[in-house]
């Protein structure tokens, strides 16, 4: 089944790349990409310090959990944004329409698990860094950087959720199916009785019934009797 649905177009149509960079989907996701490179990236690369010994620890209070979480919550964000970004390219080309429901379910669940993930990723990130007790000087802006783009993250994945959301209510729109069906025959008739069925039509003329010629023939010879 061919068709618009699910907020896109008619499978088989032209993609126009600025049309697609403008919509509001399309920029939520660069920016969800962005964040999640921001917070894997500083805590990868200055998220760890050494305190009074020559091994390395975790930024946020020696908690190796807390980076190791928000560092693994950001590369899957990345790579998920990634492809869904890839999979927004290629949804108008997707003919079948229970595929097109699929890949907007998932969109939905994904955004969604995300949501309430980095909302944990940036409460735990706080909570340590408020429990961290000796001074940090270099990594403190990586640190800073973890908790507030996790906090970013949250609202921008929910926006994804919703407008994942608004496009699976959506649905399809079965009145463009309907206009094909009734525009490609516009001048079509009924069609007539199949052959043999006792019911064709004729055109023939009107025939005299039965018997009308002997009926005629009687009455000319009556006589109306006297009395």
């Amino acid at each position: 089944m061919e068709g618009a649905s699910f907020g896109a177009g008619r499978a088989g149509g032209g993609f126009d790349p600025v049309e697609f960079l403008k919509q509001p989907q399309t920029i939520l996701r660069i920016i969800s990409w962005v964040f999640s490179i921001v917070v894997f990236g500083s805590l990868v690369n200055e998220g760890t310090i050494n305190v009074e010994t020559p091994e390395l620890y975790c930024i946020y209070n020696q908690n190796d959990d807390a980076c190791n979480y928000a560092i693994t919550i950001g590369v899957v964000a990345f790579f998920a944004s990634t492809g869904f970004f890839v999979l927004d390219i290629y949804f108008p080309q997707i003919s079948s329409v229970k595929d097109r429901k699929k890949a907007v379910m998932i969109d939905m669940g994904f955004s969604a698990v995300w949501t309430f993930l980095w909302f944990v990723s940036f409460c735990f990130l706080s909570d340590q860094w408020r429990k961290t007790s000796y001074p940090v000087h270099q990594g403190a802006d990586a640190a800073r950087a973890g908790i507030v783009f996790s906090f970013f993250s949250i609202f921008s994945w929910c926006a994804l959720a919703v407008k994942a959301m608004q496009r699976y209510r959506l649905g399809t729109d079965m009145s463009l199916f309907a206009g094909d069906q009734i525009g490609s025959a516009p001048n079509a008739g009924y069609p007539g009785y199949p052959t043999g069925s006792g019911i064709e039509s004729t055109t023939d003329t009107y025939q005299s019934p039965p018997f009308t010629e002997n009926m005629d023939s009687s009455t000319k010879g009556y006589q109306v009797p006297s009395y």
